[in-house]
């Protein structure tokens, strides 16, 4: 097959282009290269590459010539930056994802929407997870702008016939993501012995979920899910500030660096999704979090500055500084 893979050169999207040209899958990416997409992501890996943003048809029309299938993981994707400014979100995850879907309709594609298992919102810690017809109850502009993209989803599968469908994945972790969201970050400020700025109580719990069981198992649901269908890809579940232990244990960081500060505006609670519709696919995760995926994670940012350390200078700096100066004081 022949794949376009839309933000291809963000961190989940380029994990699964390298995971497609391993299998001999053809690899089209269409990048917008915004603050998060780095070309460097997909070195080593056989692609055609399209600079472009997905809510241009005609950028769409040039990248996705000959494709069988489109993959969007192209999208705003940070809680705290859409908090700061949503309109970036609307913009590029749901019209966006309906140019997507148009040239999907037009030229007769599979098209699967790559979204999240915040669109369930906060899941009480005495409820059980998620299952795909939990109902959406986003909290955050960046959650509600996926949940958005998917109501298109689902809207051109029942009005034009569209062969689509939707997975939505728990929090990624692994190399090469961008160090703005909590492990990278929290793994390279304690590496260069800045503060770990924890929201609230840190008592958040989160699914954590490994790059590479989110990319076997959007190929999964590709290759075999249903038109109009979710499917759910979890990972294990873990409070952050065990987390953050961990990860002071991992680099040797003094458990001084960690600041309790004030907590971001509608944060969630926990996030728990069941996975049981994916595993009767056949999806098994290959990778513990607890018994060396957390590890690996630090290990190579430890052995990669030279890939996160330019990252954190420039407009990154000032993202950070606009985020959490004053909470830190």
């Amino acid at each position: 097959m022949r794949i376009l893979v839309t933000g291809g050169a963000g961190f989940i999207g380029s994990h699964f282009a390298r995971h497609l040209a391993e299998q001999g899958e053809e690899v089209v990416v269409l990048d917008k290269l915004t603050y998060a997409g780095n070309r460097a992501n997909l070195e080593g890996v056989e692609h055609d590459f399209h600079h472009g943003d997905i809510a241009d048809p005609e950028a769409v029309v040039r990248a996705a010539e000959g494709v069988d299938a489109i993959v969007n993981f192209a999208a705003e994707t940070h809680v705290d930056r859409s908090i700061l400014g949503p309109a970036d979100f609307i913009l590029t995850d749901v019209l966006g994802t309906q140019v997507l879907l148009d040239h999907a309709r037009h030229h007769r594609l599979r098209f699967l929407q790559v979204s999240t298992d915040e669109v369930y919102g906060d899941v009480p810690l005495d409820a059980p997870a998620c299952t795909e017809e939990s109902p959406l109850r986003s909290s955050s502009p960046y959650s509600a702008s996926k949940a958005g993209g998917e109501l298109q989803v689902f809207a051109y599968v029942r009005t034009y016939g569209v062969d689509a469908l939707v997975t939505r994945g728990a929090n990624t972790y692994g190399p090469r993501q961008y160090p703005e969201k909590f492990l990278p970050l929290f793994i390279t400020n304690a590496l260069d012995g800045e503060s770990l700025p924890v929201y609230g109580d840190g008592k958040q719990r989160r699914e954590w979920l490994h790059v590479a069981d989110h990319c076997a198992g959007i190929e999964l649901a590709l290759r075999k899910g249903k038109a109009g269908e979710a499917y759910n890809i979890g990972g294990q579940e873990r409070e952050n500030m065990e987390v953050v232990r961990r990860i002071l244990d991992l680099t040797g960081a003094s458990p001084d660096l960690v600041r309790h500060v004030d907590d971001r505006p509608g944060h969630d609670r926990r996030y728990a999704v069941d996975s049981s519709k994916l595993h009767d696919l056949g999806w098994q995760p290959q990778h513990s979090f607890d018994q060396g995926g957390l590890e690996e994670t630090v290990h190579w940012y430890m052995a990669s500055r030279d890939w996160w350390e330019p990252i954190k200078s420039g407009d990154y700096r000032r993202y950070y500084e606009t985020q959490y100066a004053a909470r830190l004081g």
